[in-house]
């Protein structure tokens, strides 16, 4: 396929999105207006903590917030900052080594910490109800959906089951679920991961609860997906006067829902206030340092990510001052001497900084608390004479009647990938996009000659390899390397960091003996930011960031010239995310590396990458230039998944339209006639159910499979 130089500057701004000059623009909607009325929760001064082999872990310390009916208040900050374990101190559901050793928490004029277990049955569930991450665990899989709905029902409300079963069928249409009387005697591994967390969301709202705790209720989701039950959980909060807590590390998800913000950082709170007002003006440096490691899609596209150096302290041995001092740029002496208490600023503003009446006097930058630099990102000059990797016609194919590759059409096939075809040009990134089971991670795999292709051609550097074996295989594998989602799965918990990264080059004899393989361990090791001393350490020793450093360093053992990222920050936190980011733009200038960049997340997909292929049901929908596409979409499904990403800025969320992409994507068993997109479309009409468009070039470089463009 041909692939024209790019057409755009790099730093166009997406045309969609409202002016950034909120102050100044005429049509500025006020400041939402927060519920009023006595606070609902109050968690005063909370201390949690769990006694282990290392330890006492201090996991919350004094936090205190409260929420009012009505209200979604967000709890927000790092992994292992205290968000789960204070919500789930508030259920009293703590793990058997884990106790509130101080403070109170008043739901309702009455304080849960002490009333008997049997009175806290009563309110758990009933009155408060808790939605945890992952909805496939969260359900029981040998029970029927209807079951787990009507067991609350019967439990606290003494309904009939006639009386449970009518009230769990109009349960599952409230929250979306189609076909709801037929999908009430089906079982959660018949129902996709937006259904499993909407049946969640039914349950939690069986009984009419007056406070919902949201634990990362869309960490699994795909943006759609997640758009469509945020604004569920948002709009049923509103009509129904719920008190909502959402606990999440995506700000732009805080930014577009959340009322009030509560920042957290190594078992305290750093800083509460309107989300408005956070976001505007961040009084924390840690708040500040956040905001600046989110890539966005409003903003030009800077040279790097900003990043928040260093990482939190340990819960076992915590530091006598500030906990983020050691990482902070605006750091003084006392800083590092006592513990700053939570202080207000000005008007409902609270923080926990000594220098935080500073920075709301002169703003951040003042304090050497800059702001994200877009800068001039640098043009790539590439070769594309002839690409490194290219497909052509590429098929993936599952017959999941057997378990094997499917050749006929008489059994069940999963279409994974239709008749794929791009370039990936030598020194390029290209981002990989769409929806969970569109066939992404396929790509990859296939590509990696992991899956075995049905059909179609894959070339590497103009030799064929679809059907390489042996030595040719072997050699292939040495120059495409891969680095997963989860660091902690694709390595072995039982050798050490070192052997890990050394096993590779002594299988390819790469290096001569196991000392020079270990030196060169060491040296890999530097270079992707971690310290030698860590080759002897167990990948449970190593936090996220790190173990993704650690395949990195892997991947760059085997002197690649092709590496395929499949999500590889997915599951990290902004200002780490920021971090390996950055880390994989200097390795691929520094080395001529050439990227597959597969992601749900658009905002890290347009800063990493030159080119962006949109995939849905196993087929392309869009490729173009990286800003044409984020700048005028021609794909309505390319179009609905940008409307669907939030922008952490409540100014600019406030003025955007959100328009829901609607519905489930079909199984791949049975995908849809004519364009597969045409059952969710809202421009689809009887052409679309009949001709299957081609991807064409609409304009120079910019290719759309969609019959009305």
């Amino acid at each position: 396929m041909p692939c024209a130089p790019n057409p755009t500057p790099y730093n166009k701004p997406p045309s969609r999105y409202p002016p950034a000059e909120f102050t100044a623009h005429p049509m500025q909607p006020p400041p939402p207006t927060p519920p009023s009325g006595p606070a609902l929760l109050q968690v005063e001064n909370l201390h949690a903590e769990f006694t282990t082999a290392r330890g006492v872990v201090r996991a919350v310390q004094g936090i205190s917030y409260s929420v009012r009916a009505g209200e979604v208040a967000a709890l927000v900050g790092e992994s292992g900052c205290g968000k789960s374990v204070s919500s789930l101190a508030i259920m009293r559901l703590l793990a058997h080594n884990g106790r509130v050793r101080e403070g109170r928490v008043v739901f309702d004029g009455q304080d849960l910490l002490t009333i008997s277990e049997e009175a806290m049955r009563e309110i758990r569930g009933r009155d408060i109800a808790m939605i945890f991450q992952d909805p496939m665990t969260s359900l029981n899989p040998v029970l029927t959906i209807g079951f787990q709905i009507c067991e609350p029902l019967i439990l606290h409300l003494k309904l009939a089951p006639d009386a449970a079963r009518a009230r769990a069928l109009e349960l599952l249409k409230l929250v979306g679920i189609p076909d709801a009387e037929r999908r009430l005697d089906q079982y959660p591994h018949q129902f996709s991961g937006g259904m499993r967390q909407r049946v969640v969301i039914a349950i939690a709202l069986a009984c009419n609860p007056k406070l919902i705790i949201a634990d990362e209720p869309t960490t699994a989701l795909d943006v759609t997906i997640q758009a469509q039950i945020l604004k569920l959980m948002k709009d049923l909060a509103r009509d129904r006067n719920i008190a909502l807590v959402v606990i999440t590390h995506n700000l732009g998800i805080v930014a577009r829902y959340a009322d009030r913000v509560n920042v957290m950082y190594a078992a305290r709170m750093a800083e509460e206030g309107a989300a408005h007002a956070v976001f505007a003006k961040p009084l924390h440096p840690y708040t500040a340092g956040l905001l600046r490691s989110v890539p966005r899609l409003d903003q030009p596209r800077g040279v790097k990510l900003e990043t928040i150096d260093g990482a939190p302290p340990d819960l076992v041995a915590l530091p006598p001052g500030c906990r983020f001092a050691p990482r902070c740029a605006a750091r003084q002496a006392a800083c590092e001497q006592a513990l700053p208490d939570m202080a207000e600023v000005s008007a409902g503003r609270y923080t926990a900084c000594l220098r935080s009446r500073e920075i709301e006097r002169d703003g951040p930058p003042a304090l050497g608390l800059q702001a994200a630099a877009a800068g001039n990102a640098v043009h790539k000059t590439l070769n594309r004479d002839a690409p490194l990797v290219s497909a052509r016609e590429l098929k993936t194919y599952f017959d999941v009647s057997t378990g094997l590759k499917a050749f006929t059409s008489s059994h069940a096939v999963v279409r994974a990938v239709d008749d794929l075809s791009f370039d990936i040009y030598k020194g390029e990134t290209v981002g990989l996009v769409g929806e969970s089971g569109c066939g992404k991670t396929t790509v990859g795999r296939t590509l990696l000659r992991l899956e075995p292709s049905t059909g179609g051609v894959i070339r590497f550097g103009g030799a064929d390899v679809t059907l390489a074996q042996g030595d040719a295989l072997k050699n292939y594998r040495r120059k495409v390397q891969v680095i997963f989602q989860d660091p902690y799965s694709s390595l072995n918990p039982r050798i050490t960091i070192g052997d890990a990264i050394a096993e590779p080059l002594l299988v390819y004899k790469l290096q001569p003996n196991k000392a020079a393989a270990q030196a060169k361990v060491r040296e890999l090791l530097t270079q992707v930011g971690l310290f030698e001393y860590m080759a002897s350490r167990y990948p449970h020793e190593l936090s996220g960031g790190q173990r993704q450093r650690v395949g990195i360093a892997r991947a760059l053992a085997m002197q690649p010239e092709f590496i395929v990222c499949d999500e590889p920050v997915s599951a990290l936190d902004v200002s780490i995310q920021a971090q390996i980011i950055n880390l994989l733009e200097d390795l691929q200038k520094k080395y001529g590396l050439t990227y597959l960049f597969i992601a749900h997340d658009l905002a890290v997909v347009r800063h990493i990458s030159d080119r962006v292929i949109v995939m849905y049901l196993g087929r392309v929908m869009e490729i173009a230039d990286r800003d044409a596409l984020y700048a005028e979409p021609l794909h309505p499904y390319t179009q609905a998944l940008l409307e669907a990403v939030p922008v952490p800025d409540p100014q600019i969320e406030a003025r955007r339209e959100h328009r829901v992409l609607s519905g489930e994507v079909p199984s791949p068993l049975a995908p849809p006639s004519g364009c597969v997109f045409h059952t969710r479309c809202p421009r689809a009409d009887a052409g679309c159910k009949g001709e299957r468009p081609a991807l064409r070039e609409v304009k120079a470089g910019h290719f759309a499979a969609c019959i009305k463009v």
